[in-house]
């Protein structure tokens, strides 16, 4: 999407000292904008902006995933316990969920070192050497059948709130998925124009009935939440919208 000059100037003089999350909060504030945290990352990755804010836990620090009493042990068992041991160890332990994988790569990055050496020895022979699409036996009992449907599987049509509040609904298979508001839209209405957006006129970003939807121009927006135009009353927003278009055409004749 392009952004205007007055948004782009506005996001480089304030990007210094604020995380992602409060700069998306002040630009859609005061410029009307529609960002969320993952379109600011992009910007600011595409524009080589910095906030200079932290970022993580200092190396070596406790995280969520390995609270400093799992580190603890890992530290002082690791010597003749391997990575899958460990994760087995700590999950009936501790009460985790860790995989060997993950064990793994925190031995290898902290250095940790069990002792052990699963590497073949000159002159070793596989067991399965020879038996081509070898398996153990009984492990087959758990295969995939040709044409399962996974139980997380989610046909087409079906809905989900994403982290920004507003609806989502599945358009095709395996996983795409469009903000409903702007489906309904479309259906009812053609295409979205480019540099345009779909309000909701009583501010509920769930109802998504083609009567709450109304089509309205970045700068309209922009003007109606300077302005504070919308309302909970559909209505008012309606009067609000009417509002921001007088005075985008009288910016314009100004011009």
């Amino acid at each position: 999407m392009k952004y205007s000059k007055e948004v782009k100037d506005f996001i480089r003089n304030n990007v210094k000292g604020r995380t992602t999350k409060e700069l998306v909060e002040l630009v859609n504030k005061e410029m009307g904008t529609d960002f969320t945290e993952s379109k600011m990352k992009s910007y600011k990755t595409n524009h080589k902006l910095r906030s200079g804010t932290p970022v993580g836990n200092k190396p070596g620090m406790p995280t969520k995933m390995y609270p400093q009493k799992v580190k603890n042990y890992m530290k002082s068992n690791c010597v003749g316990t391997s990575p899958g041991r460990m994760a087995d160890i700590l999950n009936e332990k501790f009460g985790t969920q860790y995989t060997h994988k993950q064990i793994r790569s925190y031995y290898k990055n902290h250095g940790l070192r069990c002792g052990l050496d699963a590497r073949f020895k000159e002159g070793q022979v596989p067991p399965n050497k020879g038996k081509k699409g070898y398996y153990s036996p009984g492990c087959e009992k758990t295969w995939f059948k040709k044409g399962h449907t996974p139980e997380n599987y989610r046909p087409i049509g079906s809905e989900r709130v994403n982290v920004d509040g507003y609806i989502e609904i599945k358009t095709s298979d395996p996983n795409s998925w469009s903000l409903k508001h702007r489906v309904i839209y479309e259906d009812h209405h053609g295409k979205i124009p480019e540099k345009h957006v779909v309000v909701f006129l009583d501010g509920n970003q769930l109802n998504t009935s083609i009567d709450n939807l109304k089509l309205i121009s970045q700068q309209e927006l922009l003007v109606m939440n300077r302005n504070g135009l919308f309302s909970d009353d559909a209505d008012l927003t309606e009067v609000g919208v009417a509002v921001a278009k007088l005075k985008c055409k009288i910016y314009e004749k100004v011009r």
